[in-house]
């Protein structure tokens, strides 16, 4: 890549603000110092990122508002350089604003102490606790936004963490084959994997104890652990001899395995291999280059690969990234635009094609979104690839992600994404080059029409790729009704299926 790629997460933690003596009398059951901390970390963030330009004092505003959600018979204001919270009959308090408007950590102290009084005279705050009163700030804020900008509380975001970045362990997925404990898989990138560990062979023992079929389970959650930790496996090649003479030792050090989200599924016919990716975590390019490599080893190699990306909701845009640059030994594959100079990003493939040019479709449907949408969009753009199956979600904003000073994480959207042709991926998706959402005759009418070198859905697709900004949310649904989001079924494999077998309906479906 010429420039550095926009990651869809990027974990950085900002530190909050000096708070002030104010809070000595704070009501015991709210901890205010912690809300303080954590608007002001988030204000000091979103201002200068989110892609619409919001001043600090707006956002404290609606912020406090959350309030009202949870107590109606309260209400705040900024009036007279004063934040109000006022009761169902009278002010219950008002905080001097900040002189600055741009100083995050003084309203975020502001908001906190508000917020105090609100919870020493509310019983539905005091049940609701600290952790609901910060969480309603975020939503009532945020529903200024996007659909997408969001805050996460720190139990939810470290499950989402371990999500995209993985769980610590060796990468080693352990079975049994008659009297023994066997190697089943070995995950891309992994300890395990880097070690030369491959799937067949026989362990003997784990740190030093014999591995016995009847404990698998418990040896399987040995394998996982705290990053950095080390396991000792002793195996035997897949054919029960050892190599060197003795049975081989080998430590591993646990490390980050991301889970599994690429998968090779059963050819389709006899010559056109499948892959479905699930999501995009840490580990997806990875996953995808292994089970190319696997695929392209066969002999002799596929003349066609199917790519099935439905059911595919995104996240991690840079992974969606590289999956794309394996594919398309060059072009663009998307360019992402914001506010902040950080957020404009120029993708461009400066990779190889690691199918060597085989023929290519992507299987969408209405709840592919986001990074595999951008993916999509640029495979299809190049004229890489036929897209099959339905109109998808059209989630074309992406977010940058941050930690706060309580654990949770903030996501902010921060910029648009537009296909290599220059039309946007939000609200609009991606309008496939063979529609399967429409039933069966109308996939037959489609693919004699291909038959005979006219694609039927080509001016739809020229009216999409023509759009710019600002797009109508008429023309929108206009435009996405010549093929309805769906949920995809065997149609698209079976669409999929014969376009790869019939050459010139395959170049006639292209976009050229």
């Amino acid at each position: 890549m010429t420039r550095r790629i926009c990651i869809f997460v990027l974990c950085l933690v900002l530190q909050g603000g000096v708070l002030t003596r104010a809070y000595a009398t704070t009501p015991a059951g709210f901890d205010a110092p912690s809300a303080a901390q954590v608007w002001g970390a988030a204000l000091a963030y979103i201002a200068p990122r989110a892609l619409q330009k919001f001043s600090i004092p707006q956002m404290t505003v609606w912020g406090l508002n959350g309030l009202t959600g949870l107590d109606p018979d309260l209400t705040t204001t900024l009036q007279n350089q004063q934040l109000r919270l006022y009761g169902p009959n009278a002010l219950i308090k008002a905080v001097p604003a900040p002189a600055n408007a741009n100083d995050a950590t003084a309203w975020g102290q502001a908001a906190a102490s508000l917020a105090a009084a609100a919870y020493n005279s509310s019983s539905a705050l005091q049940m609701a606790g600290t952790q609901a009163i910060i969480s309603n700030f975020f939503d009532e804020l945020f529903n200024h936004f996007d659909p997408y900008s969001r805050y996460e509380p720190p139990a939810q975001a470290a499950q989402d963490q371990l999500m995209i970045m993985g769980v610590g362990g060796t990468g080693l997925t352990l079975a049994t084959d008659d009297s023994h404990v066997v190697v089943a898989a070995v995950a891309a990138d992994s300890p395990a994997e880097n070690a030369g560990i491959a799937t067949g062979s026989i362990i003997q023992a784990i740190d030093g104890q014999p591995a016995l079929p009847a404990q698998l389970t418990a040896l399987n959650a040995r394998m996982n652990g705290i990053a950095g930790s080390t396991v000792n496996v002793t195996l035997l090649n897949p054919d029960g001899t050892s190599s060197p003479p003795a049975a081989q030792n080998i430590t591993l050090t646990r490390g980050y395995v991301p889970p599994q989200t690429v998968f090779i599924e059963p050819d389709l016919v006899k010559g056109i291999a499948m892959v479905r990716i699930s999501a995009f975590n840490e580990g997806t390019a990875d996953q995808f280059g292994t089970a190319m490599a696997t695929i392209m080893a066969q002999n002799p190699p596929p003349f066609a690969l199917v790519l099935d990306l439905r059911g595919n909701r995104g996240g991690v845009l840079r992974q969606a990234v590289l999956v794309a640059d394996s594919l398309m030994p060059k072009g663009q594959i998307a360019l992402a635009e914001g506010r902040d100079p950080d957020a404009t990003q120029d993708l461009k493939a400066e990779g190889s094609d690691l199918t060597n040019g085989a023929r290519l479709a992507v299987l969408v449907d209405g709840q592919t979104a986001s990074a595999a949408e951008i993916l999509s969009a640029a495979l299809a753009d190049d004229g890489r690839a036929v897209v099959i199956g339905s109109e998808t979600l059209g989630k074309g904003l992406v977010q940058t992600i941050t930690s706060l000073p309580n654990g949770g994480e903030l996501f902010v959207t921060w910029s648009q994404v537009f296909a290599p042709r220059g039309w946007p991926l939000q609200t609009l998706g991606v309008m496939p080059q063979l529609c399967t959402s429409l039933g069966n005759a109308s996939v037959e009418t489609q693919m004699a029409s291909l038959a005979k070198g006219n694609n039927l859905l080509a001016p739809i697709i020229a009216q999409e790729r023509a759009m710019r900004p600002p797009v109508g949310v008429q023309q929108v649904l206009t435009l996405r009704g010549h093929c309805p989001a769906a949920i995809g079924g065997n149609l698209d494999l079976t669409a999929a299926a014969w376009l790869l077998q019939n050459p010139n309906a395959y170049q006639t479906a292209l976009l050229h």
